[in-house]
């Protein structure tokens, strides 16, 4: 969903109660239909004793961008999940990718040629009927460099694989010839080597298709996207305000329960918590220090994913890791050894139970639990061990001159008492961390360029894959590749388990790698998220499942 916390302060945004949560554990408590599926009570019907119709408030950030074009952070991809249906999408009841605008779809032997069929007579917002072509179009879109020259799309990663991606990016070609459309109903897909996990790919929201008219102007779609999902645009994105969406009535799946959504423009998570407690907002996330006195006012849901009356904070497991990216081409970081003393150092413990009062869990990995492969424990240098720390340090400078490092990070959203955190363990054990804080969009240009030594950085599933982790954060030529790695033989492993067909054996080939990168260290996680939203009382029913999508054609709200 989202690549990263590109926008959304880090406080309280996805994720889990208490202990790691396996991956079938994590599919239990998400148990919901899929959009456009059958709710408990039949289609478009209030089902646990709401009403029909009414306005949802929602509280979001500003986002990146609501358009297919751009949908890179979990804001939003919020509203373009509520405007745009993709091909497929994971069904985490059934741990399963399933067909969402398409019928079913078949692959080749090799797993290199994938031919979506796709549902007949859905149409886009505006009326017009959703062919092949819109697929096409659509994912042209995202990857074409002249669509919006002064802002280029940074999600096109999404489609590296597929045939003559390369040569399209670098307008060496008219057209991405890896996609054709033999017929209005059929959208095949060739790729450039065998990925037999490109159905996930498939479910990102931003690979949707778009109408023609989305490349007449590009400011005037951007802002009011005309989209083939259950909801519709109502007016357009006023920045900084609000976007407002409506029920769709000729979408082809179940119509929504309610009539709207307002998903209102907040700065930061205190002023829209204060919002929500003064009753102007029906769902908002809540600020880390106020989870106690938010557990004890409104209940915990009881699977951690459904807010019901009286069971309305939500703390699910997410898969989502908040990590320390490393810039290990400068020292000391070059020094593996040094990455190691580093991470053994900090006491993730107490971040999770100081800062996020017991809500948050250590991180053991890059790899989230909840991701079919991930394995307990695998990074071994994530272990709270400040003797062992020492030791490395003793070795690596006998003299005890340990060098001052920069710690990057935003003053926002909580980080800061993270990273109060961090610096106090990392002088427990000789090394002084200086403060080097920015504005989060300046730090990311920043890691871009590897203008930096250490900094916080957080990872959200994109779809819930091993490869989703390790190939964008690790991959020698991702643009998130911001601990400027360049290893051939991680690359060539990752290339070698994303053409392997078998699912078992794929699982076990990035297991391995995995297994590598824990031991180089080349990053630090610290905890992986867990959903910190409530929703109000005056809702009867609201569903969030781990990849911080909500489905809201299945919201209700309380009958008068």
């Amino acid at each position: 969903m989202a690549d990263f916390e590109k926008k959304q302060p880090m406080l309280d945004r996805r994720h889990f109660v208490g202990g790691a949560l396996a991956t079938s554990a994590l599919a239990a408590l998400a148990g919901c239909g899929q959009k456009g599926g059958t709710t408990a009570g039949g289609s478009g019907s209030a089902a646990t004793g709401g009403t029909t119709g009414g306005t949802l408030r929602y509280y979001i950030n500003n986002p990146t961008s609501i358009d297919p074009y751009n949908l890179m952070e979990d804001q939003g991809t919020q509203v373009g999940f509520q405007l745009f249906d993709s091909l497929t999408q994971f069904d985490f009841e059934n741990e399963e990718i399933k067909p969402l605008a398409c019928d079913s779809w078949d692959v080749n032997d090799d797993a290199t040629e994938f031919t979506f069929h796709l549902k007949e007579g859905t149409t886009f917002h505006n009326g017009d009927t959703v062919v092949a072509a819109d697929w096409k179009r659509g994912w042209e879109r995202i990857l074409d460099p002249n669509t919006n020259p002064e802002s280029p799309s940074g999600i096109g990663y999404h489609l590296a694989m597929v045939d003559g991606y390369d040569a399209f990016t670098k307008g060496e070609a008219d057209e991405l010839t890896g996609v054709t459309c033999p017929d209005d109903n059929t959208l095949v897909v060739k790729l450039a080597y065998s990925y037999a996990d490109f159905p996930y790919v498939a479910s990102h929201p931003a690979l949707a298709p778009v109408p023609a008219v989305a490349l007449d102007d590009f400011q005037t779609f951007f802002r009011a996207p005309i989209g083939n999902g259950p909801f519709k645009m109502d007016g357009k994105w006023e920045d900084g305000q609000y976007i407002n969406i409506v029920r769709y009535d000729d979408y082809y799946g179940d119509k929504a329960i309610i009539d709207s959504v307002n998903f209102i423009i907040q700065k930061d998570q205190e002023t829209a918590y204060r919002e929500f407690q003064a009753g102007n907002l029906d769902v908002c996330d809540v600020p880390a220090t106020q989870i106690p006195e938010a557990r004890d006012t409104y209940g915990e849901s009881e699977d951690g994913y459904t807010a019901t009356p009286g069971h309305q904070l939500l703390l699910g497991g997410e898969p989502s890791t908040y990590y320390l990216t490393i810039n290990c081409s400068v020292a000391p970081w070059d020094n593996a050894d040094f990455r190691r003393a580093v991470s053994m150092a900090i006491n993730r413990e107490a971040i999770c139970d100081e800062v996020f009062h017991g809500t948050r869990t250590p991180a053991d990995n890059i790899v989230p639990p909840g991701i079919n492969g991930y394995e307990e424990g695998v990074w071994t240098y994530c272990k709270y061990d400040p003797d062992a720390a020492k030791e490395l340090l003793a070795q690596i400078y006998p003299d005890g001159n340990i060098p001052t490092i920069k710690l990057t990070y935003n003053m926002d959203g909580g980080h800061k008492e993270v990273m109060d955190v961090v610096m106090a363990s990392l002088k427990e054990v000789g090394i002084t961390a200086e403060a080097d804080t920015n504005e989060w969009t300046t730090i990311l240009d920043r890691y871009d360029i590897g203008d930096y030594e250490i900094g916080r950085c957080g990872w959200v599933a994109d779809y819930p894959i091993m490869d989703n982790f390790m190939y964008p954060l690790f991959f020698s030529t991702s643009g998130d590749n911001y601990s400027q790695i360049g290893d051939d033989a991680i690359d060539e492993a990752l290339l070698d388990a994303r053409a392997t067909i078998d699912d078992a054996e794929r699982i076990a080939k990035y297991q391995e790698v995995n297994a590598t990168l824990g031991e180089q260290c080349w990053m630090i996680p610290l905890m992986f998220y867990t959903h910190t939203q409530v929703v109000g009382d005056n809702v009867a029913y609201y569903y969030l499942d781990p990849l911080k999508k909500a489905d809201m054609t299945k919201v209700e709200l309380v009958s008068a």
